[in-house]
């Protein structure tokens, strides 16, 4: 690097290197604009036909039905818009975590500098706390230890030192190297600036992190292919009826009025308003379920998924150490409680230890406590931890047992951890002796003990006591453990106090078994997803047997893990199939997790993806729908992902699957509806063309329709509750169409009898036997009350597409009621309203007239609802038999 490692960078060579590099932060590669967003919003097919539509009405004056459609079209953009304009805060959040100082040697003399004046080549000096500014490879290093969670989601420590390692090693395998945005938890060490910026790992997990498209949700794409086919047919239709209104010898500009009539009736204008509200609406209830969404449509994503890809470090677990298991030479202590809270107990059997009786525990913990830099303090309502967390998780052990750390005044010398010793000393006076508590690794304190502590005596460490230890420690490794043994030794008088000499002829305590622990609700969660046909992939940077101890501890059907360096030498096809195998992923790089999701994406299915480190970014954004964690994500985490979980509860996911299949469900019956009430439209405007009557629907009545009366009963739809059995089907298949059979059916049958009573109401005022002028009137009148209380009475059929209304409570969904009579009220108002019968062409009704046309729209609610009954009652009764078979 061209620099010298006792004085630094010289003054000129720092400028010219700023000049060459540029400033250490993070750029931002592709960030999207808010007037691109604002005008994504108006791109959407539906919302493209509405603006021709409003401008044909003004070109031919009909100036107030282009202002009532360009309201609407208005007031979706700006809907979405405001959903969707934080969408794009992943890089300003990178750059907010670099917003630091550091410590740096410059002409000889150390300094402290903002960090993006750093360069390659300058000397880096690192202390306990530090947040590490650049890709530093390190030049002398004393008991370093880093935490690289965020980055590469391995949940311990990572012990640094200075030596050389192979160049193609995995990230988190690179000892001699400290990486940006990760922190230091102990020792001290000073590294040399080798990447700055974009080129650091963080800077390449910031650029893959930009450059990752955003992806279309399942219900983007179905509405998208709708909107196309029903703009073709709005069209075709309309210049269908034009022209043969014109052969048949229709004035020309009625034809063209009557075609744009029909446009407008085929295509649901409020369906793009509709959609946006519910979603809007969607994204309140999903904050009760502790689920903050930063995209609108996230929530029916979510509901479509067949895949949740999770990170395991912090998203599965606690991301906090602790110890689960003490092996003693009297026995196996199981350890409950979890986490930094020093809350629970010591067991064996399932049966509560007194601690106080048992000298052998009580020692270990004694040393676990005393040998030690880390601390436990609580602030408020949490406890939190200073130093390392292996470290602390043998305070909070001992502090079960209510030991107190009182004789950390009266240490008098320390023999410190690294990586040759792999042991950890600590001489403390007690009662005029002295006495070295120690912890190491179990094999190296294993060779250098004579002696062990059987919880009455200490006896002489014999080869078959050697082999129990042995065994002890070897089988907690291999459950995904990570252990530490603890000793004790007497040191007799006169003894040299060097570390050679003290860490002999110990004393063995025993053995703990220490693990970053799941989350107690995490495993419920994994078997409701497991019901609701979501298959669960793990995807950690941690170590495979870690990850396969969590897995299983979860309930994972993990049968094998693959690591990172294993993943690169798998074709997709052989990837795909360990996919379906139950294979977990393990040490894996963004990279990897990022070809995961491809992989899983190129099958055609749904896909989400957890995490809340940094190297999770890029997976989140690729994703189809991205989870971040909210209280232990980082901000890069949460500003890539479309959803943020507010209490890290994993599950809360499954809380919002089951929110998301609602709002699908929702929104499916509430398009089904609309379109119900459109054929109908369609079908009474072209017979009666057929027919040669004048219009019976003019477009400005049709726009109040669409616009006004049905937007508002289908937003309430959308505000239904989740059906029974929500969570015990299968996640929809992508290939599924938005309108299945029975929907398309309804569509029909319900659309025709709207469009075949209006008709019928229509000629039957038109044949009243009244001037022409008046009759045309009255019964354009009629018509046009006749088809929006139709639509109204056919609202409660799409309240379930199969389920009989009395099963959900008529009363159940308050919204609907009050969308039900507030519509029915503004027609009343249409038709009396002198401002109101002006705009609509109206004219008075007598009760009579309301009368008939409640009469024939009743018929729609009934007929439908006794065959829901038939229908519920059929299948519970084949239920049944099945059931009795079975048994």
């Amino acid at each position: 690097m061209g620099t010298d490692p006792q004085k630094g960078l010289s003054k000129d060579e720092i400028v010219q290197r700023q000049a060459h590099y540029g400033p250490n932060r993070i750029r931002s590669v592709h960030k999207e604009k808010w007037y691109w967003i604002l005008f994504r919003q108006f791109t959407d097919v539906l919302i493209i036909i509405l603006l021709i539509a409003a401008a044909i009405s003004f070109a031919i004056g009909e100036i107030g039905d282009a202002v009532t459609i360009m309201i609407i079209v208005i007031l979706n953009g700006i809907l979405g818009f405001i959903q969707e304009y934080k969408a794009e805060k992943a890089i300003e959040a990178l750059q907010k975590m670099l917003s630091l100082r550091c410590k740096v040697l410059r002409d000889g003399e150390k300094k402290e500098i903002d960090s993006t004046k750093l360069v390659p080549g300058d000397i880096v000096f690192l202390e306990i706390g530090d947040k590490i500014p650049a890709d530093l490879r390190l030049i002398e290093a004393v008991n370093l230890k880093v935490d690289e969670s965020a980055l590469t989601g391995e949940s311990v420590a990572s012990l640094k030192n200075i030596k050389a390692v192979p160049q193609k090693s995995a990230l988190g395998e690179r000892s001699s190297m400290a990486w940006m945005g990760t922190n230091v938890v102990n020792g001290y060490a000073k590294g040399i600036v080798v990447a700055t910026g974009m080129q650091t790992e963080f800077g390449k997990i910031a650029k893959m992190t930009s450059e990752v498209g955003s992806t279309q949700t399942p219900l983007q794409k179905k509405l998208a292919v709708l909107g196309k086919k029903l703009g073709i047919f709005s069209v075709a239709i309309a210049a269908f009826v034009a022209i043969i209104g014109y052969l048949l010898g229709k004035d020309m500009m009625e034809m063209f009025l009557t075609g744009i009539s029909l446009a407008v009736a085929v295509v649901p204008e409020g369906l793009p308003a509709v959609v946006t509200i519910t979603l809007a609406l969607g994204v309140k209830a999903m904050v009760r379920q502790k689920a903050l969404l930063r995209r609108l449509q996230a929530a029916e994503a979510l509901g479509s998924a067949n895949v949740i890809c999770t990170d395991k470090t912090g998203t599965l677990t606690q991301n906090q150490m602790t110890v689960q298991k003490v092996w003693l030479f009297s026995g196996e202590i199981d350890v409950t409680g979890s986490g930094y809270d020093p809350k629970g107990h010591f067991e064996k059997d399932k049966k509560k230890v007194d601690y106080k009786k048992r000298q052998d525990l009580i020692e270990l913990l004694k040393t676990g406590l005393i040998c030690t830099h880390a601390g436990l303090t609580r602030e408020k309502d949490a406890w939190k931890i200073t130093g390392e967390p292996t470290e602390a998780s043998l305070i909070v052990a001992a502090y079960k047992a209510w030991l107190t750390p009182e004789v950390d005044e009266k240490i008098t010398t320390e023999f410190s951890f690294n990586s040759q010793r792999k042991r950890m000393s600590v001489i403390v006076q007690e009662k005029g002796k002295n006495i070295a508590y120690i912890k190491g690794a179990p094999e190296v304190l294993l060779e250098r003990s004579n002696y062990y502590f059987d919880g009455e005596k200490v006896q002489a460490l014999d080869a078959q006591k050697k082999k129990a230890f042995e065994d002890a420690y070897s089988q907690l490794a291999r459950n995904g453990l990570r252990t530490l043994a603890l000793a004790k030794r007497v040191l007799p008088k006169g003894i040299k106090l060097d570390a050679d000499a003290v860490e002999n002829d110990l004393v063995l305590l025993g053995v703990v078994g220490i693990i970053d622990p799941p989350r107690p609700e995490v495993h419920h969660a994994i078997q409701t997803a497991r019901t609701a046909g979501i298959n669960v992939v793990m995807i950690t940077g941690d170590a495979p047997l870690t990850a396969m101890a969590i897995a299983k501890e979860v309930g994972l059907d993990a049968r094998h893990g693959i690591t990172g360096s294993q993943l690169d030498t798998l074709d997709d096809d052989a990837l795909k199939n360990a996919i379906h195998e139950g294979a977990i992923f393990a040490r894996t790089t963004p990279a990897d997790k990022m070809r995961i999701i491809k992989i899983l994406q190129d099958e055609g299915l749904v896909t989400a993806m957890t995490g809340d480190g940094v190297n999770d970014a890029p997976a989140l954004k690729k994703a189809d729908i991205g989870i971040a964690m909210g209280m232990r994500g980082t901000d890069v985490a949460r500003g890539a992902a479309d959803m943020i979980l507010l209490d890290d509860n994993f599950a809360s996911i499954i809380n919002a699957v089951r929110e998301g299949r609602r709002q699908y469900d929702n929104i499916k019956k509430f398009v089904t509806y609309l379109l119900s009430s459109n054929i109908g439209e369609v079908i009474a405007i072209f017979v009666n063309i057929l027919l040669g009557g004048p219009l019976i629907l003019l477009p400005v009545q049709i726009l109040w329709m669409n616009l006004v009366t049905d937007g508002m009963t289908a937003v309430a739809l959308g505000m239904e509750k989740a059906e029974k059995g929500v969570m015990h089907r299968p996640p929809r298949a992508s290939s599924e169409s938005f309108l299945q059979y029975r929907g398309i059916i309804m569509i029909i049958l319900l659309g025709g009898y709207i469009g075949g009573a209006t008709l019928w109401i229509f000629h039957h005022y038109l044949s009243s036997g009244l001037p022409e002028a008046q009759a045309i009137g009255l019964a354009q009148t009629a018509a046009f009350t006749a088809i929006i209380i139709l639509e109204k009475m056919n609202v409660f059929n799409y309240r379930s597409l199969h389920a009989p209304i009395y099963t959900m409570g008529f009363f159940s969904n308050k919204w609907l009621i009050a969308a039900w009579i507030t519509t029915v009220s503004l027609q009343v108002a249409a038709v009396y309203v002198p401002f109101l019968q002006e705009a609509l062409h109206t004219v008075p009704l007598g009760w009579k007239d309301w009368l008939l046309i409640f009469e024939i729209s009743l018929p729609i609610f009934v007929v439908t609802e006794l065959y829901k009954i038939t229908e519920w009652f059929l299948l519970k009764s084949k239920n049944a038999h099945t059931e009795k078979e079975g048994a």
